[in-house]
């Protein structure tokens, strides 16, 4: 499966075989069953995960209670709360597991070596914290300037396999919007 993992670095920065070979001997592997949590709020997070297969979400829990979902990361994505990872201070998320799951991670220690190591590796670093930079950017404009019925109808043009693969409370704590609100907006 690690293959998937492999064609994920190459599309953001050109590994030679040697230097994907010491990567790869920094990956672990896990599975993880649907409702586990790998990350809590108050923990460090030490691992930079990598999602090959399942489903997996990031998320905050309020002072009231209330869950907001900040990504919700599919097959073939990273999945770390960044934050805390380059910080190596406690995390106010969560990460749970919404499917049972195939997971890769690499340790907080052998990431930063391999940055020291390896030049591509840094590239790939670089490149995909701009994509996750423009990714959440682009999320709190979502969230400032479009209304829930314009946020729904955005997430079902462009990632309508949220609506299929989660459920309603997760996909009303995506959009920041309430599950009766959801009900409304997909009735119509």
């Amino acid at each position: 499966m690690t293959d998937i993992f492999k064609d994920f670095i190459t599309k953001l920065a050109q590994v030679s075989e040697p230097d994907m070979n010491r990567i790869m001997s920094c990956i672990t592997t896990h599975n993880v069953k649907r409702n586990t949590i790998i990350l809590s709020e108050g923990e460090i997070c030490d691992k930079f995960y990598f999602l090959e297969k399942g489903c997996m979400r990031t998320y905050y829990i309020t002072k009231e209670g209330q869950e907001k979902t900040r990504l919700v990361s599919f097959d073939n994505t990273p999945v770390t709360a960044l934050t805390s990872f380059i910080t190596q201070k406690p995390s106010l998320e969560y990460i749970d597991a919404l499917e049972d799951s195939e997971l890769l991670s690499i340790s907080h220690a052998d990431f930063f070596i391999l940055l020291d190591e390896i030049p591509s590796w840094a590239l790939f670093y670089r490149r995909m914290l701009e994509l996750a930079f423009a990714f959440q950017n682009s999320r709190i404009e979502d969230l400032v300037t479009l209304s829930a019925k314009e946020r729904y109808e955005k997430l079902l043009k462009e990632q309508p396999h949220y609506i299929q693969r989660l459920s309603n409370r997760v996909v009303a704590t995506y959009l920041g919007i309430s599950q009766e609100t959801l009900s409304r907006l997909k009735s119509k």
